[in-house]
Order: C-alpha cells, then structure tokens, then sequence
C-alpha cells in the first residue's frame, strides 16, 4: 500500500493550498480517509476525514468553514482544499486511511502517506 501526499509549499496567511493523496496498492473505495498534521514539536493532530463514499465528512474545529475534504473513488484520490490559510495551520500534512470509521484516534488509521510540508508565513 502507498499514499503519495502532494501539494504542499509555502503560502502568506490568508492564501491557499490544495493537498493531494494518491493510493495504490488497496481497495480505495473500502478505505475511510483523513488528513492529519504535526507542527514541530507537537503532536500528530487530525484535520479532517472522509468516508467510503464521500458523504460524511468531518473536521476538526480549527480548520470547519476553511478546509474542505473531498475524494474521487475512480482516481484513487483524496484531496485537501485549504483556504484563508493561518501561520497555525503551518505542519507536515499526512493522508492516512483506515477500515473502521471516520475517526480523530491516529491509532485507528492503519496506512499512512509520507507527508508534505505546508508552511505559512505571516
């Protein structure tokens, strides 16, 4: 199994990014995906996760109302649209993926991206 995360790069606040995840190597369509983050010198967050068929998404209260989750089952794709981005949003962002639910447990997810780094200056 395989997420290649892309997208990331450097932003002035209030601009914004479009992170890209694609899968291989898994029934993509099976798959729960969620966007995770880690700022230096903290801990593994979740941001926003998405279910099987696109329909439940969730997020988490730091990001509702700028990032939105989407997927494209026939692409293998899940993509992070980020908007009026904040120097707090700055972290490496991860795709992860998992069988059991749409969840904010890092522990849940059982594949993980390599990470891309989205850094905003203020």
């Amino acid at each position: 199994v395989q997420l290649q995360a892309s997208g990331g790069g450097l932003v002035q606040a209030g601009n914004s990014l479009r992170l890209s995840c694609a899968a291989s190597g898994l029934t993509f369509s099976s798959y729960y995906m969620g966007w995770f983050r880690q700022a230096p010198g903290k801990e593994r967050e979740f941001v926003s996760g998405i279910s099987w068929s696109g329909v439940i998404t969730k997020y988490a209260d730091s990001v509702k109302g700028r990032f939105t989750i989407s997927r494209d089952n026939t692409k293998n794709t899940v993509t992070l649209q980020m908007n009026s981005l904040k120097p707090e949003d700055t972290a490496v962002y991860y795709c992860a993926a998992t069988r059991l639910q749409i969840g904010n447990d890092k522990r849940d997810y059982t594949y993980w991206g390599q990470g891309t780094l989205v850094t905003v200056s203020s």
